[in-house]
């Protein structure tokens, strides 16, 4: 048996899954330490593990693949999962996380693994073929998001985003927002959706059903912005040129 050849087979490892082949911790342990020394493997993080490529001399787990092995429930969230789908070309060197049970924020080849704090697991698939990487669908990729726009990615890059995603299946966005029940979620989904709903594929039921849940509150839509123009659609204060944002900067703005 070639130990490399077989580790090879899973982009992510650790001590246990080397134990299969040994059915001894020590010899295991013994195994990876004598294989990293040769440069065939490198430590990712505690008690993970990857193989190096004989043929580029990198690390043969990518950053989706990793983030889906950092705990028994985590998987790839947010932005990192816009990168994913192809949704945008810019890439980031954070990895966002989402995880029932935390850990402690880590980098590994260039990248920051961080924790993003996950209550359900509603949306999150673990692809065939993709070796082992668990993500949120586009739908619930969509909604957290756009509910976490002030604490990732910031509105130009959410917007950059939406902008460039195809139909959405109505039934899942709304089921995850019903999951959230989030009053200002429901403004942000239906105001920034509206613009792409012909794009999106989206119902007037579906803004209908955003409209219902809103309530009475007026919120800024984003945090970073100190006036703009009131819509009372949504009973939101948006940026006054919303759809024209460039190199972050919002424009004129009066309320």
């Amino acid at each position: 048996m070639n130990l490399y050849f077989e580790l090879l087979k899973n982009p992510v490892f650790t001590v246990e899954d080397v134990n299969k082949y040994y059915n001894n911790m020590d010899s295991a342990r013994s195994a990876i330490k004598r294989l990293m020394k040769e440069g065939m493997l490198v430590k990712i993080r505690n008690n993970m593990y990857t193989c190096i490529s004989g043929e580029t001399g990198a690390p043969v787990a990518n950053r989706f693949q990793i983030a889906s092995k950092i705990t028994p429930t985590s998987y790839v969230t947010h932005h990192t999962a816009m990168e994913y789908y192809g949704i945008t070309d810019q890439v980031f060197y954070d990895v966002y996380v989402g995880s029932a049970t935390g850990f402690r924020e880590f980098e590994f080849d260039g990248y920051t693994y961080r924790y993003v704090v996950s209550k359900d697991m509603e949306g999150v698939e673990t692809l065939a073929l993709s070796g082992g990487v668990r993500i949120t669908n586009l739908e619930r990729t969509l909604v957290n998001s756009i509910k976490d726009m002030d604490k990732i990615a910031g509105m130009e890059e959410v917007l950059q985003d939406i902008g460039s995603m195809k139909r959405m299946q109505e039934k899942r966005v709304l089921k995850y927002l019903e999951c959230m029940s989030n009053q200002f979620l429901y403004q942000k989904m239906g105001f920034l959706l509206l613009e792409y709903k012909d794009q999106m594929g989206l119902s007037n039921e579906f803004f209908d059903t955003c409209k219902k849940q809103i309530g009475k509150s007026k919120r800024y839509l984003t945090r970073d912005m100190s006036g703009g123009r009131y819509v009372d659609e949504w009973r939101l204060v948006v940026p006054e040129k919303i759809y024209k944002l460039k190199n972050g900067v919002m424009g004129d703005a009066e309320i």
